[in-house]
């Protein structure tokens, strides 16, 4: 019974003694599934990234390439275009691109192979694309000119409308605005002011009893219709004529720039000669024989210097009796009715007209004095 009991206890030490080596080694050696699941996922392929692939660096360089190439070209056409718009006209790029706009009409057959095509794509790109660009550039050029020239030619050859059948004989007088009838000055204090010839109310309502009345000037209309309604509130003055930016005529025969500005019935005309805008008097429907052309600089800023009544450009001084001694020439003109103003006024060529019309009225005075003193002495 007792070797039973020894041989129980020595079998459970050998088993604990096992025991223990075997939780020793556990503990020491790492699991073998972990070892297993490592390997096993080293030998599969990482996952594929979820963005998009980077761009590689030739398709960069090559878009990069293809930008500027294209700003390249837009900015070559347009400047190309701006030249051509600047140094020849509609006509002319018309005759020098008629060889290369032909070359536009050419086609590919429906018939033709893909060889052909391929083979005539370079010819595409070298002549016909040009040649259908200069042909969009000129269709939208004469459709600007167009456009243009609806604005800026008038609606009628006649400067100005009809005379009334029962205003034949009246004359026309144009006065010049600048310096003739105002003066503009301009301060830095007080920036730009507009000033009234001394006189200039009382001759324009006097001699608007005699006379088609029209103002001239080389402005804006923007600038001369507030000015001439300011300085005429009784609406002596018949037409206005300024520079103005819609109806523009070419005189083809003179080749003259002739503008015609329309504000109500207020037309306008002009003439470059030598860069200098002048008036045309020949071009507002009026009878030459019947225009008298008031100007502080009327003999060398008109085509007409015979219809000119020259006077002293004013800037502003205020004892300026100009105007006022005008009015006896005027009103003799408009009621003595000469058959042609010019040679009245060739007679006072080189002189001033307002004092040689009073010498010479003075001295028609003296005759017809001494005419009456005569016929009492043959009555007696």
């Amino acid at each position: 019974m007792s070797a039973l009991v020894r041989s129980r206890s020595r079998l459970f030490s050998i088993i604990s003694r096992n025991n223990r080596r075997f939780s020793s080694n556990v503990a020491t050696e790492p699991p073998k599934e972990t070892i297993l699941s490592s390997s096993i996922l080293g030998d599969q392929p990482p996952p594929p990234p979820s963005g998009p692939p980077p761009a590689s660096e030739a398709e960069k360089s090559s878009w990069s390439l293809l930008k500027y190439g294209i700003v390249a070209a837009i900015t070559g056409g347009v400047a190309t275009a701006g030249y051509a718009t600047y140094a020849y006209s509609l006509d002319e790029i018309d005759q020098k691109t008629k060889v290369l706009r032909a070359s536009a009409k050419y086609t590919i057959g429906d018939d033709a192979s893909s060889f052909d095509v391929r083979l005539t794509a370079p010819l595409y790109l070298a002549f016909i694309l040009p040649a259908k660009l200069v042909e969009v550039y000129l269709d939208l050029r004469r459709l600007a000119e167009e456009q243009v020239r609806g604005f800026t030619e008038p609606t009628s050859d006649k400067l100005l409308p009809d005379l009334h059948p029962l205003e034949q004989h009246v004359f026309t007088l144009v006065l010049d605005l600048n310096e003739t009838l105002i003066y503009s000055d301009w301060k830095r204090d007080r920036g730009w002011r507009t000033f009234k010839r001394p006189g200039v109310d009382a001759f324009l309502e006097h001699l608007a009893q005699f006379y088609e009345i029209v103002v001239y000037s080389d402005q804006l209309n923007m600038y001369v219709d507030p000015v001439a309604e300011r300085l005429d509130p009784k609406h002596c003055i018949r037409y206005r004529l300024s520079r103005g930016q819609q109806d523009i005529l070419m005189a083809s025969t003179t080749g003259h720039q002739i503008v015609a500005e329309s504000t109500e019935v207020v037309l306008y005309l002009d003439a470059f000669l030598q860069k200098v805008l002048l008036p045309d008097l020949s071009m507002l429907n009026r009878d030459p024989a019947k225009i008298l052309y008031i100007s502080g600089h009327a003999l060398e800023s008109s085509l007409q210097p015979e219809n000119s009544v020259p006077v002293k450009a004013w800037q502003g001084e205020a004892d300026d009796t100009a105007l006022l001694d005008l009015i006896p020439f005027l009103e003799y003109v408009a009621k003595h009715r000469p058959a042609d103003i010019r040679t009245v006024l060739a007679s006072y060529q080189g002189r001033d007209i307002a004092k040689e019309f009073v010498e010479r009225s003075k001295e028609h005075q003296r005759r017809m004095q001494e005419q009456k003193q005569q016929g009492r002495l043959w009555r007696r």
